[in-house]
């Protein structure tokens, strides 16, 4: 069972939402929350798996109570945070990324693409869109260009064929789709990835692609799989 906080100043949303995944007998709303101070006390106290976090709300934005959240986590007992956004191109999108969401959807995405996406984050993965992702970190990330790979040296950490499979994360690629690519297995992919968290320090394929995209390992505009 999915234990899901619902956070969203509009109580119509919520309900929507509410109606949509009460519906699914592996989902479980355990709360609502109108803003994020309400989001971080019912974290705290119903520990739920998945967040659906609004990015705008009065008192406290989503992208602070989730930098709060995940900061506040101990023992990897943080739940995962899907970003909710009316606009695909956010201001604040990238940074949420940056603070450890695991991904964001459009609330106008259709209720089974919805529910395909709490399942996908419950499970570990990323929800990034590859055309979407694109966008957005080439937006936040053009201004200033990418800042020299000296300054992240764990980089050198990384052998070329875990180099490879971050290049194919950052662009977006499931496994399946980087064992295609490389003509390997999902398992030994599934142990590359692992491998390029564990050793650049990371928390999830998320902040893989916003620091591959930052080192410039790979560049806004760069072929990806649409």
């Amino acid at each position: 069972m999915i234990r899901i906080l619902l956070v969203d100043d509009q109580a119509l949303v919520r309900a929507g939402f509410r109606m949509i995944l009460d519906a699914e007998p592996e989902m479980e709303v355990v709360g609502e929350a109108s803003d994020g101070r309400e989001a971080i006390d019912q974290v705290r106290t119903l520990s739920p798996d998945v967040v659906l976090m609004d990015i705008r709300m009065p008192e406290l934005d989503g992208l602070e109570a989730t930098r709060r959240i995940l900061s506040s986590a101990t023992n990897g007992d943080a739940p995962k945070i899907l970003m909710l956004t009316t606009f695909d191109l956010d201001e604040y999108v990238y940074e949420a990324l940056r603070a450890g969401a695991s991904g964001f959807l459009l609330k106008d995405t259709p209720p089974e693409q919805l529910v395909g996406a709490i399942h996908v984050i419950a499970d570990g993965e990323a929800l990034l869109s590859p055309s979407i992702t694109r966008r957005v970190i080439s937006e936040f990330v053009k201004g200033n260009g990418p800042k020299p790979q000296a300054q992240f040296p764990r980089l050198q950490e990384l052998t070329a064929r875990e180099l490879e499979v971050l290049k194919l994360i950052a662009r977006g690629y499931s496994n399946a789709e980087i064992a295609k690519a490389l003509f390997v297995s999902e398992t030994t992919v599934k142990t590359h990835v692992a491998r390029i968290l564990m050793k650049l320090q990371l928390r999830d394929r998320v902040q893989a692609v916003v620091l591959a995209y930052e080192a410039g390992v790979v560049q806004p505009g760069d072929n990806a799989s649409e």
